[in-house]
């Protein structure tokens, strides 16, 4: 796949996550509306850090030549592919999280 391919395919998730968490009620309060935009910025944050980690598997995994003549060992970019899984991971649970409207009295 090309670059542009792939810018695509982010522009894509951006807008569908853009266009899911766009719906905010008028009559929200202002902390609410906080946690509206921190939650959306969490997924974008997710979405980004996914992305970024396939594009880093598909370049440097499958690729015949490397990024500018350089050839990371298979080891040093499975873990570099992790760690953005695992952050992707923590960013759509909080995001979700924050998505979420807050219970007014909670049972606990």
């Amino acid at each position: 796949m090309e670059l542009t391919d792939w810018i695509v395919i982010l522009a894509v998730a951006l807008i569908a996550i853009a266009f899911r968490c766009a719906r905010t009620p008028a009559g929200w309060a202002r902390e609410n509306r906080a946690r509206r935009l921190a939650g959306t910025r969490m997924l974008v944050l997710a979405a980004c850090s996914v992305w970024a980690a396939l594009l880093i598997l598909a370049r440097c995994v499958f690729a015949l030549d490397g990024l500018l003549g350089l050839r990371p060992t298979l080891y040093q970019v499975l873990v570099v592919v992790a760690v953005l899984l695992a952050c992707a991971c923590y960013w759509s649970v909080r995001g979700r999280q924050l998505l979420k409207s807050r219970r007014l009295f909670a049972s606990c």
